[in-house]
């Protein structure tokens, strides 16, 4: 009998250990299926996660040069390589990539500060200005420094803008500026302007040091009272320079609080260079006197550049050539360079390389220059443009 039981028993025990044995199996099986799919779903998204990587590097580095920041791009793709690399051991979410990219930026902006001011402190040690750093740290702004400030002006697009290589305003051994062409072939024609503080000029001399157009001052109103002034020297200039085969241009010094007295000051030059063949342009020089009891001193924006424009129309519709002539505060700060897009400039700058991003024709880059048949100094000018041709 017990025998029996303990067959019977063993069966039950066999029985429900083959039921347990396959709910195990079927169980190990669902495991397994699911463990197939969590991989493959893992498989997809750390391929898609890679793609996602490649696509944000490209955007982050993107971000970070609209941002002008030196050095950020690199310590950016240093970390993002960093995720590629490890990418098969991780899957990251899309928090832990911004929160990354947010690292990578504040380690990149301590890496530029860092990089700013160890150059700061060697250009200082170097002799350089404040306003020259400036300038380079800020390319796409003109810096202009006047009255103890420093302004920035975003270039304007709609401007024209020259087109001059840097690189190709060459000074010669006698400390004259000549523009060439990569094959050093020159693109410039050399001038001066003079007035009365030239006193007599030797203009035969002049001529055989290379002097090919001379601009000489018609007048100017003073800055006080305001009366209209011929320049002594004038006729003597014009005839003098014009016998010797210079061409000559004609430039009068502005103090015209108003459109009415600039269309003075235009007649009034139009009446000295009648007699004269003039084949460079008739010029508006707009200078600030810097003084506090100059009759301009209170003038705005505007109000200069409606007189400028009511000098510049009166020379055009003589038919000649209208010119401004001015250095970078006349250009940024006098004037509103937008309405006077129609006019030939003359930029007064004393350093090299030239630092002006709009269109000119001639740039006067020192007034301490030498010339045979002159006393004393003069300025020099480079020409980009040759006026006597197009007569």
């Amino acid at each position: 009998m017990k025998k029996i039981w303990f067959h019977i028993i063993l069966a039950y025990r066999k029985t429900t250990v083959d039921k347990q044995t396959g709910k195990d199996r079927k169980m190990t099986n669902m495991a397994r299926r699911k463990k197939r799919k969590h991989q493959i779903s893992l498989i997809t998204n750390i391929i898609f996660c890679l793609i996602t990587l490649s696509a944000l590097t490209g955007c982050i580095i993107l971000l970070l040069q609209n941002y002008g920041l030196k050095g950020e791009t690199r310590e950016a793709a240093s970390l993002l390589r960093e995720y590629e690399e490890r990418s098969e051991e991780y899957i990251y979410s899309q928090a832990d990539l911004d929160a990354r990219m947010g690292e990578a930026v504040v380690l990149a902006k301590e890496s530029q500060k860092q990089e700013i001011l160890t150059e700061v402190k060697a250009r200082m040690e170097n002799g350089d200005s404040t306003t020259a750093m400036l300038r380079d740290f800020f390319p796409e702004d003109v810096v202009v420094y006047s009255d103890a400030k420093f302004y920035f002006f975003p270039i304007l697009e709609n401007l024209k803008q020259h087109n001059y290589v840097y690189d190709n305003f060459v000074e010669q051994e006698n400390k004259e500026i000549v523009y060439v062409d990569d094959t050093d072939e020159v693109h410039s024609i050399k001038g001066i302007d003079v007035s009365k503080h030239q006193e007599e000029i030797n203009w035969r001399k002049a001529a055989a040091d290379g002097v090919s157009y001379a601009f000489i001052r018609g007048g100017y109103r003073g800055y006080s009272e305001g009366k209209i002034v011929e320049d002594e020297f004038f006729k003597d200039n014009m005839e003098g320079a014009l016998d010797n085969g210079i061409d000559v241009g004609v430039y009068f010094y502005t103090q015209a609080i108003s459109e009415e007295e600039a269309v003075e000051e235009a007649e009034f030059l139009l009446d000295l260079l009648e007699p004269y063949d003039v084949a460079y342009p008739v010029v508006l020089d707009l200078e600030d006197p810097e003084s506090a009891s100059a009759r301009t001193a209170e003038m705005t924006r505007q109000e200069y550049t409606k007189a400028a424009i009511a000098f510049l129309e009166t020379i055009k519709k003589a038919g000649y050539t209208p010119m401004i002539y001015g250095n970078l505060k006349t250009f940024m700060l006098m004037l509103d360079l937008e309405q006077l897009e129609d006019y030939d400039k003359w930029f007064a700058y004393y350093n090299a390389p030239v630092y002006f991003p709009y269109e000119f024709t001639i740039w006067q880059y020192s007034s301490k220059g030498r010339v045979d048949g002159i006393k004393g100094d003069v300025d020099m000018n480079v020409c980009m443009k040759d006026y006597g041709q197009e007569q």
